[in-house]
């Protein structure tokens, strides 16, 4: 009887018996008997009094049979099944049969009643000379390997040669079902990856393999047994390249805000009802909120009161801190979050959705507002300032709408105001930046690219936002109030080039706004001092900045120093990464669209040239890619572009001149 098949597919060399060899084992040249115990005993020595191991011993090492050659005073010299010889300690080979044993090539399979033997002797212990004798009629050098083939085969038997356990009936029939498991379960992930290199994709069969390639396409996991198994780098894009060519994700899967660890759903926790409390009635105010098409938050509504000391520009602001109080539920949410992520296929909020809906500026028939308002003398200067809690009557219009308004009054005013605070802005070395920006948004499964031209509307709302952060700035530092002051140092160039190719070399040097318990200059805003305060539903640090004004207008305490650095520094420890995955998941979708319109053809301007290269910018999409030049082509001349290919998973298009 044949050892039982191995269902492991692999095994190692000492598991295969050897051909058949006669009972009388002659052929090795030792006398063959039957009574192998009263043998054993005579030829294999206690250890713990004298070494085993004769010249010319069959032992095993490494898995592998090995002849005794010599035996040194440390040492052993062993012969392996192709000639080599190799230096051992005894530790290191353990005793199959104390032989002689000339030749290792003799050594073959057996035909004997092993799983008889085992039938016997199930359920007990015995040795590897008992174990042979019994299996195969004798215990001889051929015997000895033959029934070690079955016990490192380790399904009827397991253990050392003097020390062999017989497994019992129930363990055996366990172990056969595992290997046929493992047998059925090899025998799928071939016929994956079979069906993988030949880029097709059985959902119910193939699913499981390819979990861990999308957790590494999702930057979760760093390795791949399936790339790997492919001969493919095992990359995040290499992941998200396969799992697009066999059909496990499509296009419109954008990986990046969970590669870069940011949530992908908004919050889940409550918020307390707006408290009772007196707030001023600027219902008679005409108010307006002006946005972008589509938007659901607006935080700002804007405001022009004509009065008998002077004007009066109200920045009514939506009142989150009046239910988003320090260390609430929701508070620590939004400090985890740093912002709102907007992506063009939705956005995942800071704070819970139901709070733009309770308190954004118009989404109600009178809104709850935390309004700053700002005195201006003959000029326009802020002289002055008072922060209420308000409500207001809000008109919500897109800046488009706006714009087309501008000439009636009180839009007029606001815009003329705006104009002027921006001619100081300048005058005070503001950086001016003017590049190509687009909208992109999924609207019904189709990709949308708006360019945003420079509306008056968006002027006017920019500069009344900055005239509102520069006013709160200094009402802050008077009222020795802590806040996150922005400031940002001066680029290190003289250079205030007003040509696009100029404004692409300025923006290299532009350094992001530092967050501050100090007031200091912002450069690229040409303010003396300024802080973020006109977004409290899209961004913490606003957030904050609204706490620390409630709490001091309601003589409350407020926020320390050092508890608003550890605020400041929770924020930015996040807002990296979500401005930077808003511009991935922008490019992203461009790059869908640009695979739906694989002819896609359009106008660039060259902004940098190195030789027959060139960077040009492309204002319909946003994009800036690498040419190749023909002719004489200088910065800022027009190229008419076409795209060549996409490829997403690395966010690359390639393009060429016309």
């Amino acid at each position: 009887m044949q050892p039982a098949e191995s269902y492991d597919s692999i095994l190692f060399s000492r598991q295969t018996p050897y051909e058949e060899e006669s009972a009388s084992a002659g052929g090795f040249g030792v006398a063959s008997g039957t009574h192998h115990r009263s043998l054993l005993e005579a030829q294999v020595p206690d250890r713990a009094n004298e070494s085993p191991f004769r010249t010319g011993s069959l032992v095993l090492y490494k898995h592998d049979p090995a002849r005794v050659q010599s035996i040194g005073r440390k040492k052993l010299t062993i012969v392996l099944p192709d000639g080599e010889t190799v230096r051992v300690r005894p530790k290191d080979i353990d005793l199959l049969h104390p032989g002689p044993v000339e030749s290792l090539e003799g050594l073959s399979a057996l035909d004997g009643e092993m799983e008889m033997a085992w039938e016997l002797l199930q359920g007990s212990a015995t040795t590897l000379g008992e174990l042979a004798e019994l299996g195969y009629g004798a215990y001889t050098p051929g015997t000895a390997w033959a029934t070690w083939a079955w016990v490192a085969d380790g399904l009827h038997f397991e253990g050392t040669p003097e020390q062999i356990v017989v497994k019992g009936a129930k363990e055996v029939a366990q172990e056969k079902a595992d290997r046929q498991a493992r047998i059925a379960e090899q025998r799928a992930w071939e016929a994956f990856l079979t069906r993988a290199e030949a880029g097709e994709f059985v959902p119910k069969e193939d699913e499981r393999y390819l979990t861990e390639v999308e957790m590494l396409a999702l930057d979760q996991l760093d390795q791949s047994r399936v790339l790997n198994e492919l001969g493919r780098a095992e990359s995040p894009e290499n992941a998200h390249a396969l799992l697009l060519e066999l059909g496990y994700w499509d296009e419109t899967v954008v990986p990046y805000p969970e590669r870069l660890g940011l949530p992908t759903a908004s919050p889940d926790v409550s918020l307390p009802p707006l408290p009772e409390e007196e707030r001023v009635d600027l219902t008679y105010l005409p108010a307006f909120a002006i946005d972008d098409e589509g938007s659901t938050d607006p935080d700002d509504a804007i405001s022009l009161e004509e009065m008998d000391s002077g004007r009066r520009l109200w920045v009514h602001v939506a009142d989150v801190a009046a239910v988003v109080l320090p260390d609430s539920p929701p508070d620590l949410e939004a400090r985890g979050r740093g912002e709102t992520l907007y992506l063009p296929d939705g956005k995942v909020s800071m704070l819970p959705p139901e709070t733009a809906a309770r308190l954004g500026m118009g989404r109600t028939d009178v809104s709850p507002a935390l309004s700053l308002g700002l005195d201006l003398d003959g000029e326009g200067g802020v002289v002055g300032m008072e922060v209420v809690p308000s409500q207001v009557r809000v008109t919500r219009m897109t800046y488009e709408e706006a714009d087309k308004r501008l000439e009636e009054a009180p839009l007029d005013a606001l815009y003329q105001l705006a104009r002027d605070f921006h001619v100081r802005r300048q005058d005070n070395g503001a950086v001016r930046i003017d590049l190509p920006e687009v909208r992109v948004r999924v609207i019904d499964g189709e990709v949308v690219i708006h360019p945003l031209p420079e509306l008056r509307s968006r002027v006017l709302v920019r500069e009344a936002m900055l005239m509102a952060g520069e006013a709160t700035a200094g009402y802050a530092a008077g009222e020795g109030i802590p806040i996150p002051y922005a400031t940002q140092i001066p680029p290190d160039t003289e250079k205030r080039p007003d040509d696009l190719a100029g404004m692409f070399e300025l923006r290299r040097y532009m350094t992001r706004t530092q967050y501050s318990s100090l007031p200091g200059p912002h450069a690229g805003l040409g303010l003396d001092r300024y802080v973020q305060s006109t977004s409290p539903l899209r961004r913490y640090l606003d957030l904050v900045v609204h706490q620390q004004l409630r709490a001091h207008a309601r003589g409350k305490d407020i926020l320390t120093t050092d508890e608003l650095m550890e605020r400041i520094g929770a924020a930015e420890a996040v807002a990296g990464d979500v401005g930077y995955a808003e511009r991935l998941a922008r490019e992203h979708w461009t790059l869908v669209y640009l695979l739906r319109h694989p002819q896609w053809r359009g106008e660039g301007i060259l902004v940098e040239r190195w030789d027959r290269r060139g960077k040009v910018l492309l204002p319909d999409l946003a994009l800036e890619p690498t040419v190749h030049l023909r002719g004489d082509v200088q910065l800022n001349d027009r190229l008419t572009v076409e795209v060549v290919d996409v490829a997403l998973p690395t966010l690359r298009a390639t393009f060429r001149t016309v």
